[in-house]
Order: C-alpha cells, then structure tokens, then sequence
C-alpha cells in the first residue's frame, strides 16, 4: 500500500521549513513573473523553494533562491538560468507593509508555497518572526502530544 500525498492538486511546491523554522505572523499572495521555460518546467514538478527568500529592491520585491530545474526539451535558443532572481508582482501598499515589518521589526519575508490558480503561477508570501531553539522544541512537542491523543481516542473508540 502507498499513501497519498496530502498535496492538494493546484499546489506546485512548499516549503516545509519555513513553518518549522518561523511563527507566521501574515501571509500575502504574489504572483510570479516568469519566463516560457519556467512555466513549462513547473507544469512538469520541477520547481523547489526551500532555500528561497525574498529581497526588495527600488520598491520591488524579488524571489530569490527559487530553483527551477529546465527540461531538456524546452527550449533551444534561450540558456535558462535556473536560480535567477524573478519578479514577485504584489500591490504598492503591500510592498510598503512587507519592507517597513522587515526594516524595523526585525521580521523576515519568506515563500510558503507556489500553487496554481486558474492558470498562472501564484506565490504565497508569509511575514515571518525567527524561532528560538526552545520554541521549535516546544512546537515539535506539541505536535507530537496531539499525534498521541488523537491516537489515545481511536483506541477507545475501537
């Protein structure tokens, strides 16, 4: 027997270890502004942001570290950089929000997940606050009391 990837059908990738790593005060959704290649190589499931971040320059705010591995069969005549800095597309005020909270207080940008909606390519975008060692602990051992629970309840009711 195989499980089933708890992935819903419009989610492209995630990152996992942003959740583990950062209290997610906000979240924001962005587009993404992209190349032909890259469209095509994350319809095939290339495309991983784990080791992404998000950087803002001249009122702009770029997706930085996103890896987008090309196919083969792409494209013959461009030479795809599949690390390059793309172009998140979020509203002025939202911008504005995302670079005071990350200039004054102390608060990171990071991706969350891609995911499809209708057909373009969306990025969801959380505020995020650093975990200390003892929080990530504290969480982790809070998970694993509601795992015992819960299994604590289909015992009894077996």
């Amino acid at each position: 027997m195989s499980k089933k990837s708890k992935k819903p059908e419009n989610q492209i990738c995630a990152n996992k270890k942003a959740r583990h790593e950062y209290f997610i005060e906000e979240t924001f959704e962005a587009g993404l502004s992209l190349q032909g290649w890259e469209v095509k190589a994350i319809r095939a499931g290339k495309m991983t942001i784990t080791e992404a971040y998000i950087i803002f320059r001249n009122n702009e705010a770029f997706l930085f570290g996103a890896h987008i591995q090309p196919l083969l069969s792409s494209s013959t005549h461009v030479s795809p950089d599949s690390i390059r800095t793309r172009k998140l597309l979020l509203n002025r005020r939202e911008i504005e929000k995302l670079m005071g909270a990350v200039n004054q207080k102390g608060y990171a940008c990071v991706p969350l997940s891609c995911y499809w909606k209708n057909s373009l390519v969306k990025c969801q975008i959380g505020l995020a606050l650093g975990k200390k060692q003892h929080d990530k602990r504290k969480t982790l051992k809070d998970r694993d009391w509601e795992r015992d629970k819960q299994r604590g309840f289909k015992k009894d009711l077996d």
